[in-house]
């Protein structure tokens, strides 16, 4: 019966069924937002754990009971339907507890970046508008350095000892008492109301805040529980940030409606990963692709194979390293899904094929229209023929994701941000016929006969060079494989004299990384897609949720008047990389040495 059940939750077309079962009542009770669920469960599962970290824990009644105190204090302090609170704070129970609590009574939180300062957080804040900013002690002077940017109307709590300017928001949340919110005077909201202000990651430009609606947290929620199978048995490892979708929602959010527990910590490490999952009895992982690449260039250890986790799931797992990954550390099961906190759409690999992010199931595909269309790289637009539509891509040809908007209420609207202008940008019309709309991705994949969907490249990032389009991550999939090559970001960079832009990769390495096995590895590329500079820096800088920045490498390029790290040059007379000086910049700069 054991393997008849394990085989029942690993059917694709079961996981299926039981995400459509767990969202198909979702709009009988317009109401029943996830703060208020809280409240069901906690009735239901009573001491049971919900949320668990090393600093502290909460129960579903201690969950629920939270939420009710910060709920209180937000009436106290006359904040109304529609006011926003932002919220920086790092990984911890009341995280969850303070956004669940002021989002029942209509609130929205904004879920600000907890690695921003200066510009960028003072933008963050100001794009919302927010009436109130929570923060950590810990993170109190970053906020206290920007609070002059804010509008004078702006008031900030502290939550803990150590900002001695601002009021404790623990403190007077402490003094409150009674249970939920019901008998005092608010306006309660509905599923089609914003509840959560969620940033882009920031990678180009300045953050941007989607808008999340009530009915966006309850459908992620449930749709994952469901894809997933959690039961309150389930204990899931988040050390994803909780300020974005994937681990503050996705995987919170999908335990917490399955009645399972949240194991919660601070940052991801992957020295003290393992005996972490193990000491938690952890069934669940929710995963970012670089965090299982880090695990498996880690020094192996006894408790790598000692764990209780029955599924990995989450986004970005290359297939490189896919396999090893699952063979080495025995995971059973491993459900990679491609999603945008701003999408209208999913896509989610049941199958485990490996590489693949996905696909629509074909008894959906009319619930849920996704397509892939022909793109102009160097236009940085979807192609349009002579009337004016867009072309659809043949199999396996590589063109922009886009997801039709159906309506206005359901799984497939576009929500957008907090900019109209920049929504405005997300959107794509008149594709097919006039009148129509989907919501753009800015994410080129392929599209195989079976209908799984495969990562190619975010546009902005593959590059066109001597006429060829060039996936930055088809090159930095090789160069990651290379001994020694510890990190890798691949990047399109102007060349003296020549059209377009060339392939550079930055790597950080260690004391076997030899620049030679980098190129012998490199001729399984086509000659175009082969790095011509290659620059070895001690660490790359990466966003909260570990995906690159590369607009300063972007920007310094391969000038060795900008660039202080070591740069070497794939010399097309020597057949090999070498020390890119300035003298040989010079040569580029002249006309003298061609690429």
């Amino acid at each position: 019966m054991a393997v008849q059940s394990d085989e029942n939750k690993r059917s694709p077309l079961k996981a299926w069924v039981r995400a459509l079962e767990r969202t198909a009542r979702l709009d009988q009770d317009r109401s029943l937002t996830l703060p208020v669920l809280i409240d069901v469960l906690a009735e239901r599962l009573q001491e049971a754990p919900a949320l668990i970290s090393r600093e502290g824990s909460l129960s579903y009644r201690g969950l629920a009971r939270a939420a009710h105190a910060y709920a209180r204090w937000a009436l106290e302090e006359r904040l109304e339907f529609g006011d926003v609170v932002c919220l920086l704070m790092e990984n911890r129970p009341e995280y969850l507890a303070i956004w669940l609590g002021l989002t029942r009574i209509g609130v929205t939180v904004a879920l600000i970046n907890t690695n921003l300062s200066g510009e960028l957080l003072a933008h963050s804040l100001n794009t919302v508008a927010p009436r109130y900013v929570l923060s950590s002690a810990k993170l109190a002077p970053a906020l206290d350095a920007v609070r002059g940017r804010l509008a004078p109307k702006v008031q900030s709590w502290a939550l803990g000892a150590g900002a001695h300017e601002l009021p404790r928001l623990d403190l007077a949340v402490a003094a409150l008492t009674g249970g939920p919110p019901d008998g005092l005077r608010y306006r309660a909201p509905t599923l089609a109301d914003r509840a959560l202000c969620i940033y882009t990651s920031g990678t180009t430009g300045l953050p941007k805040a989607a808008n999340v609606s009530h009915y966006r947290l309850m459908q992620w929620s449930h749709w994952f529980a469901g894809l997933i199978d959690v039961t309150p048995a389930d204990r899931m490892y988040n050390c994803l940030p909780l300020y974005h979708s994937v681990g503050g929602v996705v995987a919170a959010g999908a335990t917490l409606v399955g009645g399972g527990a949240v194991v919660l910590r601070e940052r991801f490490s992957a020295s003290t990963f393992w005996q972490d999952v193990v000491a938690e009895r952890c069934t669940l992982f929710q995963y970012i692709g670089e965090l299982c690449r880090y695990l498996l260039n880690a020094p192996s250890r006894p408790e790598e194979t000692e764990h209780q986790l029955r599924l990995a799931c989450g986004n970005g797992l290359r297939a490189e390293v896919w396999v090893p990954f699952q063979e080495r550390f025995r995971v059973p099961q491993i459900l990679e899904y491609y999603a945008a906190t701003e999408g209208n759409f999913s896509l989610y690999n049941c199958e485990e094929r490996a590489g693949s992010v996905g696909r629509i199931p074909p008894f959906l595909s009319h619930r849920v229209p996704v397509t892939l269309v022909k793109f102009d790289v160097e236009a940085a637009l979807p192609v349009r023929d002579a009337a004016g539509r867009c072309l659809r891509c043949a199999v396996n040809e590589v063109g922009e994701a886009i997801g039709q908007i159906m309506d206005d209420r359901g799984a497939t609207r576009f929500e957008g941000y907090t900019d109209d202008a920049a929504s405005g940008q997300k959107v794509l019309r008149d594709v097919f016929f006039a009148g129509d709309a989907w919501y753009r991705t800015g994410d080129l994949m392929r599209q195989d006969a079976q209908g799984f969907f495969y990562f190619v490249d975010r546009i902005g990032d593959t590059f066109r060079w001597k006429g060829e389009n060039v996936s930055t991550t088809e090159v930095a999939g090789v160069i990651a494989a290379v001994a020694g090559v510890t990190d890798v970001a691949v990047y399109g960079v102007t060349i003296p004299n020549a059209d377009g832009r060339a392939g550079m990769a930055a790597v950080v390495v260690t004391q076997d990384f030899e620049l030679s096995k980098l190129r012998q590895a490199l001729t399984s590329l086509p000659a175009y897609a082969r790095p011509v500079a290659v620059r070895i820096l001690t660490a790359l800088e990466i966003t909260g949720t570990f995906k690159l920045r590369k607009q300063d490498l972007v920007r310094e390029g391969l000038d060795p008047a900008r660039v202080t790290d070591p740069l070497f040059l794939d010399h097309p007379a020597q057949q090999e990389y070498v020390p890119l000086d300035v003298p040989l910049y010079g040569q580029l700069q002249a006309g003298a040495l061609r690429l």
